[in-house]
């Protein structure tokens, strides 16, 4: 199966996949920071606007990278009830770790969109990541934005895991389903870090 050069490639891949449909007052929101740069390509194929919504992962303990959750700055977290299960937590024994990633979502939301108020009403909404592995973070997004009343909701994204689209409502494209996934950074020759400078270029 193929991979992607960078994200940048990856982005152009999915917008050729998405320009053949007819969007009303689109508007391609990027999950910082690694889906931002597939965004930007995104939002330039469709003649978009672009703008960011933040999720934070909330990882399991003594393990952060491995996440049972995530929580965007001004709404209630989103749990995977079959990871918690599994885990044997609850909900309550992660709070401090959810209000720390929640302050954290705000501190980022701030600096990638000042005060900029959202308009999301009765447009389609495409969110875009860099990939879908657990989807855990894309779930809190998307959750966040249904609240804004949007025509019609998309989630994008150059590759993801079998496993994780079938627990999606929302529609969901992507180019790759591997049938052995791994992780996200597994399909793409160059998978570094984005930084801050690099989402706020993208936004400009």
């Amino acid at each position: 199966m193929k991979r992607f050069a960078n994200r940048q490639e990856a982005g152009r891949a999915l917008a050729a996949r998405l320009a053949d449909h007819a969007w009303h007052e689109p508007i391609v929101l990027g999950l910082p920071r690694g889906g931002v740069p597939v965004a930007k390509e995104v939002a330039t194929t469709l003649d978009a606007e672009l703008d960011v919504v933040v999720a934070r992962k909330i990882g399991a303990p003594g393990h952060p990278e491995y996440g049972v959750g995530a929580v965007t700055a001004d709404s209630e977290p989103i749990y995977d009830p079959r990871v918690l299960k599994a885990l044997n937590l609850t909900e309550e024994q992660l709070s401090h770790t959810c209000d720390r990633e929640r302050e954290e979502a705000a501190r980022r939301t701030a600096l990638y969109r000042g005060d900029r108020p959202f308009n999301l009403k009765d447009r389609d909404v495409i969110l875009v990541d860099d990939g879908l592995a657990t989807g855990v973070t894309a779930r809190a997004a998307l959750h966040w934005v249904a609240k804004h009343e949007p025509r019609s909701l998309t989630l994008a994204v150059p590759v993801a895991a079998k496993d994780s689209i079938g627990t999606f409502r929302t529609r969901v494209v992507a180019i790759l389903i591997p049938k052995h996934f791994g992780a996200v950074s597994r399909w793409y020759d160059r998978f570094d870090q984005t930084t801050d400078d690099e989402v706020l270029k993208a936004l400009e």
